[in-house]
């Protein structure tokens, strides 16, 4: 029989929704300014107080994605109605698309800065993530000598800051000819998300009975074969928890990229700030650049939302 809940009861029930509900919007509030200045027109970005309604429009992605000048002199009738309708945007903003001698249209750094972002982020969690389930089977299964030491000092490399460190790093990779190169940047992202993946993954590993393994050696399988056909699989939960995280780590992590990088490999959140520039800088630009920044982090979550919430429960860390 179900209990009856009283009127204080009720009460609190109440302002619990209501505090989840306040919490939920003073979270989403900056991700709901970020969209929407993305899709305003330049003059709205600043105004105070700040527009609400508005006509959407696609201008600040066009121009992300362009190189631009400022209009010296107004366009001609008929060279604005011959440029494409995307470019008319550009000429409403009193600025034009960048062309080179050969009337072709100059793409700004964005996109490859966007490409380098995934490229080196994925890379860096499927090593990171791999090499940290192979250590944290080893450490939960067999007996290591030293073995909470080892894991303590695995544990220290995250005890600083990236800041700390990025200095000699950048002395050190400038000797051995890793600064601006996609590995040098995937070797320092897989060895900062290494100590939270085995450690995670270690957690993950110790729920999971040993006896399905043994049972699985007196079958005649091998230990890797154990390994891949029994433990793999139950630890599919913790593997992409784990893989969440260490993937928004690396895709979101500026210092070493700023210090590390410059052109050929550099990553989006040390270029979307650059777009600032001099002068008035185009608040729309820089959300656009943000928004879409965000749409992997946000699919791949999305993807993986089952797996999280039994993750961060089943993995729980304990000695």
């Amino acid at each position: 029989m179900a209990a009856v809940q009283t009127s204080g009861e009720r009460a609190l029930n109440r302002l619990a929704i209501v505090a989840v509900l306040v919490i939920t919007m003073i979270f989403l509030a900056p991700i709901y300014w970020i969209v929407a200045t993305s899709f305003k027109p330049r003059n709205l970005a600043t105004t105070i107080p700040p527009t609400v309604v508005f006509t959407p429009e696609i201008s600040p992605f066009v121009k992300l994605m362009t190189k631009r000048s400022q209009l010296r002199e107004q366009p001609t009738p008929e060279e604005y109605a011959a440029a494409p309708w995307w470019e008319r945007m550009v000429f409403d903003g009193g600025e034009k698309v960048v062309r080179d001698g050969k009337d072709q249209v100059q793409w700004s750094a964005y996109p490859s800065r966007f490409l380098n972002s995934l490229i080196i982020a994925v890379t860096s969690t499927v090593l990171a993530v791999g090499m940290g389930t192979f250590t944290a089977y080893g450490f939960s299964r067999f007996k290591v000598k030293g073995e909470g030491d080892l894991l303590f000092f695995i544990l220290s490399t995250r005890m600083l800051p990236p800041v700390v460190v990025a200095i000699p790093m950048f002395l050190m990779y400038r000797i051995v000819g890793l600064t601006d190169t996609h590995i040098g940047l995937i070797i320092l992202y897989t060895a900062f998300n290494l100590s939270f993946s085995v450690w995670l993954m270690k957690g993950f590993i110790d729920e999971i009975p040993k006896e399905y393994e043994e049972a699985a050696l007196v079958d005649g399988y091998t230990r890797m074969q154990a390994f891949f056909k029994i433990v793999l699989p139950e630890a599919a939960t913790g593997i992409a928890a784990t893989a969440v995280f260490c993937f928004i780590t690396a895709w979101n992590e500026y210092a070493f990229a700023l210090m590390m990088t410059n052109r050929r490999a550099q990553t989006a959140p040390p270029f979307i700030p650059s777009q600032v520039g001099s002068g008035l800088p185009d608040w729309t630009v820089i959300a656009a650049g943000t928004f879409l920044f965000l749409l992997p982090v946000a699919f791949f979550t999305f993807l993986l939302r089952n797996h999280l919430l039994r993750g961060m429960s089943f993995g729980a860390i304990r000695k």
